[in-house]
């Protein structure tokens, strides 16, 4: 809890490059516009390391910082939202100078704060969050699933894939294949995919193993590399691709003949295009789905005064799963 001092514990951020050390720092104060939210749960994401790393297009971020780019918990103080009420919310730390989720407390701008009713653990809510907000939307908005549709979702392992799994189920799929690594196989088929195709680095022959469910008349891509390349030669005519981004590298190979053969569309998508209520309506869909058992994802739930030894398991790319992190 915040002291009477006005300090809290938190993940703090002292040298970009290095993990986040637990300790004091101060509290948040509200200010107009914003909410001041009592945190319960903070994912640790791709972004928040990105951010972290002082190497990404945002630039160096000014330290010390408590990172988090997203989190769960209850509003304590606001002009907008009642003291009390349980919110998902998004924030712009490493991106912009200010504090983020991985604390006691977080100050908030009200426009990224989303009032959650669906009864869900909010450790789940907080894994879910963005990238459930990526699959949900790359799929019905970008791409425009229709029913019926057959679906390839890659890297369906992970958080991205397990949601677009069962995303694409609820948006009206007939069938969800996935591409999964070998490790995370298992995740990918406790997601609901009918058949999961392991990742290798062959891409002929991952093009044949993917030919025995296909053709396939959207991919959902947040992987790219070699298994983009494999999609890209299993799509139906008219088919699309849509990728938001690349775990995999960022080079894959198509052929413009195949593309070309099938009028098949390459699309971008990225969570930064949406509105404020079109990500607020995402979020409300997928921790709605979630909690009626229709989208699943694994996370692992640590201790946030773990949060050095996560963040460098993180980094190192040993976590199982998703790891979230609870005050």
């Amino acid at each position: 809890m915040a002291d009477a001092q006005g300090s809290m514990r938190a993940a703090v951020l002292h040298t970009p490059g290095s993990p986040p050390s637990y300790g004091d720092h101060p509290a948040p104060t509200a200010t107009s516009g914003h909410s001041v939210v009592r945190v319960t749960a903070a994912p640790v994401v791709p972004l928040d390391l990105l951010c972290a790393s002082g190497t990404s297009y945002f630039g160096v971020p000014a330290t010390p910082y408590v990172p988090g780019v997203q989190g769960v918990g209850v509003v304590e103080v606001s002009e907008t939202y009642d003291a009390g009420r349980r919110v998902w919310f998004a924030h712009s730390a490493g991106m912009k100078p200010g504090d983020g989720s991985m604390g006691e407390r977080c100050v908030v701008p009200d426009l990224d704060v989303v009032p959650l009713e669906a009864e869900v653990p909010d450790e789940l809510a907080a894994a879910l969050g963005l990238s459930g907000v990526a699959a949900w939307m790359a799929l019905s908005w970008r791409a425009g699933l229709r029913d019926g549709e057959r679906v390839l979702v890659l890297g369906g392992g992970g958080a991205v894939g397990q949601v677009g799994i069962g995303a694409a189920r609820v948006l009206g799929a007939s069938s969800v294949v996935a591409m999964a690594r070998p490790s995370s196989v298992e995740r990918a088929r406790a997601a609901g995919a009918d058949v999961v195709v392991p990742l290798s680095e062959d891409a002929d022959a991952l093009t044949a193993a993917l030919a025995e469910h296909g053709p396939f008349d959207l991919v959902l891509d947040p992987v790219w590399g070699v298994a983009a390349t494999a999609a890209s030669r299993v799509l139906s005519d008219y088919g699309r691709l849509v990728n938001l981004g690349g775990s995999s590298g960022d080079d894959a190979r198509l052929s413009s003949a195949v593309i070309r053969s099938h009028s098949e569309s390459v699309l971008g998508y990225t969570n930064n295009s949406l509105t404020p209520e079109q990500r607020r309506d995402a979020i409300t869909a997928v921790v709605g789905h979630a909690a009626a058992g229709r989208i699943r994802m694994a996370y692992d739930v640590c201790p946030l005064a773990d949060v050095e030894s996560v963040w460098s398991r993180i980094a190192a790319g040993d976590a199982s799963a998703r790891c979230v992190l609870v005050p």
